[in-house]
């Protein structure tokens, strides 16, 4: 890229030529060179001629189908952007050009930058990839898995652990467990004006998380194609709740068959290579089942996350959410865990879920850990503005 102290007006023009693509209508008459000119090119072997067939007067041959190409294109794409920029050129020419199959080549595998996504593509090509193959994906899912574990394990525990402490109340606290707000909301009668002051006669305080304070929650995840994401993310909080103590964690994933990982949390790579992407969808079916393993209900939060549209039977899908509402259950309904907002989704089924009492929407994977907090002390969900 070029570097200096360029004419203000040139360098508009350059951009803009990288933006464009140097067609002949592009307007720009600027001529690239040097590493703009690679860039240049690695830019039009995704981007340049759409759908068109490539001809030898367009500015690259594209990437084709073949291996080696593909894995030098990889390489250059590395050295000329961020890596963030990458992992979107990475997407883009797996959707555009029907690369997915390459990615059961262990060198195309090395050659990738990995990310959530691609995770996801390997998950929908798992019963495709050959022996040779596994080995490699599943060390690129781990990395990723264990970037996610990273970021997002600490905040998790600890906002849980604040939420299973306040989830349990004690009566005749000691002073560094009092709760004052719910203190004083719970005194405000005994209020004297003179002193301009209140009198407690009974103290709210917080109770300390134990092994013996639990929590059950189960984590039901709808596994076809548009949620690839979301189960991505969902196997990393999965492990990330079934290490804690306090919380008896369940994860249950579906299409129209219902499979119980649970015994697979310690390692959400085992997980994730045990879901099978695409399909059809029974969210009844697999709520029935949860609703099955549910022996504390007041204790009991169960967390939907799917596009709700249903293969099975909605009115009865309806009547286990109330049944399980009613019972004590906390339920969360979302539409999306990811960082991509909610996808396409069935609006019906949505409202019948709202009206219920347990509103759909996209989560972020930042979010999560207070809407989790927020379900074990039953309160108020924080539903995104966007909703």
């Amino acid at each position: 890229m070029t570097t200096g102290m360029a004419d203000p007006a040139q360098e508009r023009l350059r951009r803009w030529r990288l933006v464009l693509g140097g067609e002949t209508a592009d307007g720009t008459g600027c001529q690239l060179a040097g590493q703009d000119a690679a860039m240049d090119g690695a830019l039009t072997a995704l981007y340049g001629k759409g759908d068109k067939p490539r001809t030898g007067k367009d500015r690259s041959a594209g990437l084709g189908a073949s291996a080696p190409s593909v894995a030098r294109w990889l390489g250059d794409i590395r050295t000329y952007f961020p890596s963030s920029v990458v992992q979107v050129m990475q997407r883009d020419a797996i959707d555009r050009l029907g690369l997915s199959t390459l990615l059961l080549e262990p060198e195309m595998l090395e050659a990738v930058e990995a990310d959530v996504h691609l995770v996801g593509t390997l998950l929908s090509l798992n019963k495709a990839m050959p022996e040779t193959t596994k080995e490699t994906a599943r060390a690129v899912v781990r990395k990723v898995v264990e970037d996610l574990e990273k970021r997002l394990a600490t905040r998790t525990r600890a906002t849980l652990t604040g939420a299973l402490d306040r989830s349990a109340r004690i009566n005749r606290p000691r002073h560094h467990d009092i709760d004052w707000n719910r203190t004083i909301a719970a005194n405000l009668k005994h209020y004297l004006p003179e002193y301009r002051t209140i009198v407690p006669e009974r103290l709210v305080g917080y109770g300390r998380a134990s092994q013996s304070v639990k929590k059950e929650v189960v984590l039901c995840i709808d596994q076809s194609g548009s949620m690839a994401a979301s189960v991505v993310y969902a196997s990393v909080f999965g492990a990330v709740l079934a290490s804690m103590r306090s919380i008896d964690t369940r994860l249950v994933v579906f299409d129209t068959a219902v499979v119980d990982l649970t015994d697979q949390l310690d390692d959400p790579v085992d997980v994730l290579f045990g879901t099978q992407l695409g399909g059809g969808t029974d969210i009844n079916r697999a709520l029935a089942y949860c609703q099955s393993q549910i022996t504390r209900p007041a204790e009991t939060v169960v967390v939907l996350i799917s596009d709700l549209y249903e293969g099975g039977i909605r009115d009865e899908m309806l009547k286990r959410v109330a049944a399980m509402k009613a019972s004590g259950v906390q339920f969360v309904a979302l539409l999306a865990l990811s960082d991509e907002g909610a996808p396409a989704y069935d609006r019906e089924h949505a409202a019948a879920l709202a009206a219920l009492g347990a509103p759909a929407f996209a989560c972020t994977p930042d979010l999560f850990p207070e809407v989790m907090a927020a379900a074990i002390e039953k309160r108020p969900i924080p539903v995104p503005d966007t909703v």
